[in-house]
């Protein structure tokens, strides 16, 4: 249903300075504007007020108006007219997971006293604190690449006390720690993803998710997957869909910076005054 889509000047309305955009919606597209949109950049068509009425500080004219509709009329490439397919801005942002290392320092005093401060450690069975407390200086080693391994350990040094998921979680969310060389964490045999390093990727439309995904991300992060349970609602499949129009980029003009001789003369000019004063005041 979008036809077009026009960027007007900023300052055009009382409260607010930002950029605006007009939309242009129609159940009845002309057959050349099937399958299409068209981006109208009209930031510069505009004049500024004698006085200002709040944020409203620019107007259009009637030329200005008349220029907008011609250029949507004409629905042509121009300089400040764009032609897209409705999919140009499309994508599907999928979730990419990275496997859970955890490395565990079970001897670390600073992580133990930040353990012992934690809301969850005081709901713990004091028993079942003593009993952790007594088990963790056992260990062999100040660190060990091994979940499980730690886990293990943990339990056999408790003297039979029960080691509940609360309390585990618990001592794996302040004694762990993410490393690129411990074992990677598995449930029921799968890898678990670690939540701090997931992340997001967008992949247009129309373009196969695996193929880029082997192009863009495997390269990087080998061990990446996708989240596969992550679809969208509408279409059922792999990735959310969403719309992204960068107006900026598609009209953007480069402004070549001044040259190095007028920027040298403005410094040695500036300087010359500042020397001046400096000058004035010791006098």
């Amino acid at each position: 249903m979008l036809e077009a889509i026009v960027a007007l000047p900023t300052d055009m309305f009382y409260n607010t300075g930002i950029a605006t955009y007009v939309w242009i919606l129609s159940n009845t597209k002309a057959a050349e504007r099937k399958g299409k949109v068209q981006l109208i950049n009209a930031t510069d068509l505009s004049d500024k007020m004698r006085k200002s009425l709040g944020s409203k500080r620019k107007y259009l004219t009637e030329d200005s108006i008349d220029a907008i509709v011609r250029q949507y009329g004409a629905f042509k490439e121009t300089e400040t007219s764009k032609l897209f397919d409705t999919q140009a801005f499309g994508y599907r942002r999928i979730t990419v997971e990275r496997p859970l290392q955890l490395a565990f320092y079970p001897k670390d005093e600073t992580r133990l006293a930040v353990l012992q401060a934690d809301k969850g450690w005081a709901r713990l069975d004091e028993s079942l604190q003593q009993a952790i407390l007594d088990a963790l200086p056992r260990f062999e080693e100040d660190k060990t690449l091994s979940r499980d391994t730690f886990k293990k350990w943990l339990k056999v040094h408790m003297d039979g006390e029960k080691l509940p998921a609360p309390a585990f979680k618990l001592l794996q969310k302040h004694l762990g720690e993410h490393d690129d060389q411990a074992e990677v964490c598995r449930t029921k045999g799968q890898p678990e993803p670690n939540p701090d390093l997931r992340d997001n990727e967008n992949v247009p439309l129309g373009e196969d998710i695996q193929a880029y995904f082997a192009r863009e991300v495997t390269p990087h992060v080998p061990d990446a997957w996708i989240d596969e349970s992550k679809k969208d609602e509408q279409d059922g499949q792999v990735g959310i869909v969403g719309y992204e129009i960068p107006f900026n980029r598609h009209f953007y003009q480069y402004v070549p910076p001044r040259p190095l001789e007028e920027i040298d003369a403005d410094l040695d000019q500036v300087s010359r005054e500042i020397m001046g004063l400096l000058a004035e005041v010791h006098a």
